[in-house]
């Protein structure tokens, strides 16, 4: 068989993304900054999702609304994890797996992404002073923002970290809260790559719920804690959670293989079924195909938009050349 160079490419692409997935990546991870820092990001649309069916909107249950490729001359800027989208869509806030968060605003042309406006990196900080990229809490994979509190989950040193958040919007004082010893005992690289917190109204009416890779999952905090499972299939592993309005759960999933790249999917699982004890599995909202315009997608974020319930996806580039920060935005169908 005669190896191209797009051939090559492409595996040294997928061979880098292998060694990143499985944590040998991490101390290539550029430095956070030492400060809230404005930087330049770049933006290139993506109005296609499906680049051999441009004319199609409708992915399984979800409507594909817009995109972009985001791209900086910045090294530290990358390595999205978690993704925040504020009520009106307007604001952002992305994890980097650096321990430190963006910041900005959307732009939009016509009702489709454009760009950001006034980005901003700033790194995570405990309480005691001490950057949480040179504490043992360096490798943070998972974000959610509820009220004056924001959660960001840690792997490798299970732990999640409580900051709160100023009138301004930054994230402050972080304090590790107390979690589970099945959590703390989770293998190094297979930590919380989801966390989220349920709706006022829903079955865990404002619980942390949080996921693990492999598909073990929390509920740590409120009336209802205890232990459930994710069942897993088709090669695919957790990386983000977000609620829906109604307390349902989405939860993102990737895949990964040598030749086939990076897959894809979205299911949603009853309010209810989220219980200590419970297996659950979950409807397939959307599954990628190899011609959709998607990356390491790693990030899930929801909010309402008029009539529409949209949901927001950002990917972890590894902060490789060899990949791209992609952010998608889709409206459930229905």
């Amino acid at each position: 068989m005669r190896l191209t160079r797009r051939g090559f490419l492409t595996g040294a692409a997928a061979a880098a993304a292998t060694l990143a997935c499985t944590g040998v990546a991490v101390a290539q991870r550029p430095q956070a900054f030492r400060g809230a820092t404005a930087i330049d990001v770049e933006a290139r649309p993506i109005s296609r999702l499906s680049t051999t069916d441009p004319d199609r909107s409708r992915f399984g249950a979800l409507m594909f609304r817009s995109g972009i490729d985001l791209r900086s001359p910045v090294s530290a800027f990358g390595g999205f994890s978690g993704l925040w989208r504020s009520a009106n869509g307007r604001e952002i806030v992305a994890l980097a797996d650096n321990a430190q968060v963006l910041k900005a605003r959307i732009e939009t042309s016509d009702g489709r992404l454009s760009g950001l406006s006034g980005p901003v990196l700033s790194p995570l900080i405990l309480s005691n002073g001490v950057p949480l990229r040179r504490s043992r809490y360096y490798d943070t994979e998972s974000l959610a923002l509820a009220g004056n509190a924001a959660y960001v989950g840690v792997e490798r040193n299970h732990a999640v970290i409580r900051f709160d958040r100023t009138a301004t919007g930054s994230i402050v004082r972080g304090v590790p809260i107390p979690v589970p010893k099945e959590l703390r005992d989770l293998p190094s690289n297979a930590g919380l790559e989801a966390v989220g917190v349920a709706p006022p109204g829903s079955p865990l009416s404002g619980a942390l719920v949080g996921i693990a890779e492999g598909g073990s999952g929390f509920i740590l905090t409120g009336p209802r804690q205890g232990a459930f499972q994710i069942a897993l299939s088709d090669g695919y592993s957790v990386t983000d959670l977000a609620f829906l309005p109604d307390g349902d759960a989405v939860v993102l999933e990737r895949s990964f293989s040598l030749f086939g790249g990076f897959g894809c999917r979205l299911r949603r699982i009853e309010a209810g079924a989220v219980k200590p004890g419970a297996r659950l599995d979950g409807e397939i909202l959307y599954e990628s195909e190899a011609s959709h315009q998607i990356d390491n997608m790693e990030g899930l974020a929801v909010h309402r938009e008029g009539g529409d319930i949209v949901l927001s996806l950002i990917s972890d580039d590894n902060f490789s050349a060899l990949q791209k920060t992609v952010l998608l935005e889709f409206a459930l169908a229905g």
